[in-house]
């Protein structure tokens, strides 16, 4: 009889030896009985739970082909620890004529194929649950539940003669790098453009791999890429994932936990980044995917290609609302004229004049004082309104409560004293009911925020000029750009006695708010430009003439 040998171990921490050693043993026995031996067959650090190994593969198509009698191997869990699999196996070969002896258990019948199956699955359970166990047990203490991620490095110790393991520390060259990459998506750079700069830079990636979009943002959900993972704040969030093996590809998917089983553990020591920064990043993360998932689908690619000049888009004809486009070089021109011939405006004015005038007019035209003040004292005046009438909605909502209250104690006491009836009863339930309402009214008011200052005039105008100062630096041109562009509305180029006169349409709500959400930067001082600007309601945009 003609016998086909497997031989398999399924872990890197065994022995290559191992293999070795079922293969003398077979050989001895496949000898004993007067076997030929066909072939042997081989699988290194594979686990038993999965068919997809090579070794194993080619065994099978020997023994389907007739060219082995008999398969040989230590036990039945080197073939596979899978019940479905090991029926899978012995039904095959049996009709293909081929028998299964193992060391073990020798001739392989159905009887082993259901006792030894179930119990070869049970045990990959069970050392599952064992395995979780003690990582749950490490990541709790806050040491490392797996590899490590970029931005680190797993560290041994001794200890009484013991090598403890599970340690991290910060790679000081990668945490750099990671700030940087916070600190060019917070400026508005996007994550591809990050990628192209670190490889151009030779700056090497996890693993040492080259830089992708996808290994820079990652997904949110499941704190995967360098932008959401928590560990870089110091907060290791363990188990917010579980991995399946599909039965059909032998491959491992995820699947999202539910936060309930989250294991977090906070660990101070590995931030990198702080606090601000994560939050700024977050919060433009949120914007770009609200953003993506309101647009239309046709136009989600072309809204987000980001405008190759300072006011690409924005530029308009004031004769026939079409877009001032660059028809020749930098100069711009009429689209509805110089395309469609239904507008009689034929004036052209390079792009890099109008970007100067509009640049100019945010130093002179809206800082005039006469003009801004005044709209910042109505604006704030009509801002204040609101928020004192929502706090006094929130205060009465809160003395009205505390009246209820007393009210529901006395009948208690009334209750005590032995007074009762209908009439007690039915007040009884009508504070209920009202106690319910006005506690739901109060956790559904937002906190009022604070009341707006008039002098914010003077912060508004540094303000602008730290923006127009910002957009002549290349290093801070990008985040400035994307700044100025959400504060104005439109340019209109009209013409005017042979001329192009330039209407800038700002919405000074939004400009107001951007003045009031400056701060200062750490660093150097200087006021920091805000990405987020939302326009007032019931104020509309003033127009300016250059």
């Amino acid at each position: 009889m003609k016998v086909a040998i497997y031989a398999r171990y399924s872990s890197e921490n065994q022995r290559e030896a191992s293999i070795e050693d079922q293969f003398r043993i077979c050989r001895e026995f496949a000898r004993k009985q007067g076997w030929i031996i066909a072939g042997e067959y081989s699988d290194h650090a594979i686990s038993g739970a999965t068919l997809m190994r090579p070794g194993f593969q080619a065994m099978m198509a020997e023994a389907l082909r007739g060219k082995v009698d008999v398969v040989l191997a230590e036990a039945l869990d080197r073939f596979s620890r899978d019940q479905e699999d090991t029926a899978g196996l012995f039904k095959r070969l049996t009709f293909a004529g081929v028998g299964i002896v193992t060391l073990a258990e020798g001739d392989i019948t159905f009887l082993h194929i259901g006792l030894k199956g179930t119990m070869n699955a049970m045990f990959l359970k069970e050392l599952a649950d064992k395995t979780r166990r003690g990582l749950r047990g490490r990541v709790e203490l806050g040491k490392s539940g797996g590899g490590a991620c970029f931005g680190y490095r797993i560290i041994r110790t001794f200890k009484d003669g013991v090598v403890l393991t599970g340690e991290r520390e910060i790679v000081l060259e990668e945490a750099d790098i990671i700030r940087r990459i916070f600190k060019d998506y917070a400026a508005g750079i996007s994550p591809k453009q990050i990628a192209k700069d670190l490889n151009r830079e030779g700056l090497r990636g996890p693993r040492g791999a080259l830089w992708g979009p996808s290994t820079i943002y990652g997904n949110p959900k499941r704190g995967t890429g360098i932008l959401h993972n928590e560990l870089y704040i110091g907060r290791m969030v363990w188990n917010r994932l579980r991995y399946l093996k599909d039965p059909d590809t032998g491959k491992r998917v995820s699947r999202p936990n539910p936060e309930s089983e989250w294991v977090i553990s906070q660990v101070p020591a590995l931030r990198i980044v702080d606090d601000e920064l994560w939050q700024t990043v977050q919060a433009r993360y949120a914007t770009v995917q609200k953003k993506w998932s309101t647009a239309e689908p046709s136009k989600r690619f072309r809204q987000f290609v980001r405008p190759k000049y300072l006011f690409t888009g924005m530029t308009k004809c004031g004769e026939c609302g079409a877009g001032f486009v660059v028809y020749y070089r930098d100069r711009l021109g009429c689209f509805g004229t110089r395309e469609r011939g239904t507008c009689t405006n034929t004036l052209t004015i390079p792009r890099q004049e109008v970007e100067e005038r509009v640049l100019t007019a945010l130093q002179e035209k809206l800082l005039r004082k006469d003009f801004f003040e005044e709209f910042c004292r109505e604006f704030a005046k009509e801002m204040n309104r609101l928020r004192m009438e929502k706090r006094a909605s929130v205060n009465g909502a809160k003395r009205e409560l505390e009246r209820v209250q007393r009210e529901i104690k006395k009948i208690i006491q009334a209750i005590k004293d032995g007074f009762a009836g209908p009439d007690l009863k039915a007040e009884w339930n009508g504070l209920q009911e009202r106690k319910t309402a006005l506690q739901a009214q109060l956790d559904a008011a937002d906190e009022p925020p604070p009341l707006l200052h008039p002098s914010m005039a003077d912060l508004y105008r540094s303000k602008v000029e730290e923006l127009a100062a910002a957009l002549q630096r290349e290093d801070t041109r990008l985040e400035a750009s994307e700044s100025l562009r959400g504060l104005v509305e439109s340019i209109v180029l009209t013409p005017r006695n042979g001329q192009l006169g330039i209407e800038l349409r700002g919405n000074l709500a939004a400009m107001l708010t951007a003045a009031q959400n400056a701060k200062r930067s750490p660093e150097t001082g200087d006021l920091c430009v805000p990405m987020k600007v939302v326009a007032g309601a019931g104020f509309e945009p003033a127009t300016f003439g250059l």
